[in-house]
């Protein structure tokens, strides 16, 4: 499995629970690979392919960087799985499946939820400028708000930056009534923009970390997509031993998806204890 990011991220240590747990049940080796830029993440593949592994499952958030690698894993007879991001060039690489949630149906049923809270004006703020992901998150929230929305880029890196970014554009436009953060790190600073801005903003956000789960109990956040990216790292395992044991393949050229799902003061209780063992 390589993916674009590191493990000690909330985000990728959950599917790589998952995917490490279904290697167990089945039986089946599963080794775990990060890279934070495309370039290296294709090195990772290459390196995995000349290793003449049994099956590839790989994270694509820049799908063109990747295709020369995938291919050449493909051509190798090498299973491959896509999962996360990149459902839309997964086939055309070659894969066999593709497991994820749809950024675009995740940001449009946020965006359908702040909508029916009553918000009329929309913020979404990406930290991942030039992904597919970010670009399909707010433009699928756009799409189910329904309503004006601009957008703030900032770096997840610097949290001052964060708070600072969102406060300012709070500030600058008043009328602002919803805000939607990509990640849940984004989501904790973002309630401390809206405080400091003075601003009634209702907070919607994506992914799931124990921070954000506190602020949905106190009513700071409204809600939370999450992926359920365990399923995606676990799914993945299953898809490629199926395939090499069986031919099984499952999607029919479509993303298997493991959400839109929500979070919010209804089950937070209920969730809370699988996000503190890690597997939500």
């Amino acid at each position: 499995m390589v993916t674009d990011s590191s493990p000690a991220d909330a985000f990728w240590s959950v599917v790589k629970n998952g995917a490490l747990a279904a290697g167990k049940q089945l039986g089946v080796r599963v080794d775990y690979y990060s890279a934070d830029d495309p370039g290296a993440q294709a090195r990772l593949i290459d390196n995995a392919v000349a290793q003449g592994i049994g099956g590839l499952a790989v994270s694509m958030p820049y799908p063109e960087p990747l295709r020369p690698s995938i291919q050449r894993a493909v051509a190798a007879g090498i299973p491959v799985v896509t999962m996360t991001q990149g459902a839309a060039d997964s086939a055309r690489f070659g894969a066999i499946g593709h497991v994820g949630v749809s950024e675009r149906l995740d940001g449009q049923a946020a965006g359908k939820r702040l909508h029916g809270a009553g918000k009329t004006k929309l913020l979404c703020v990406d930290h991942m400028p030039g992904q597919i992901s970010g670009d399909e998150f707010c433009g699928g929230a756009a799409q189910g708000f329904g309503n004006p929305m601009t957008t703030v880029v900032v770096d997840i890196n610097n949290p001052t930056e964060v708070v600072s970014r969102v406060k300012g554009a709070l500030q600058a436009d008043p009328s602002i009534d919803a805000v939607l953060t990509l990640n849940a790190q984004i989501a904790a600073r973002t309630v401390d923009a809206v405080q400091e801005a003075h601003s009634a903003a209702a907070i919607g956000a994506m992914t799931v970390n124990t921070e954000l789960l506190d602020d949905i109990r106190a009513g700071k956040v409204l809600f939370t997509a999450d992926s359920q990216q365990y399923e995606q790292g676990y799914l993945a395992v299953v898809m490629l031993q199926l395939y090499k044991t069986n031919l099984n393949t499952v999607g029919g050229g479509q993303s298997v998806e493991t959400g839109p799902s929500f979070i919010d003061k209804s089950n937070v209780d209920a969730v809370a204890p699988l996000v503190e063992q890690g597997t939500r």
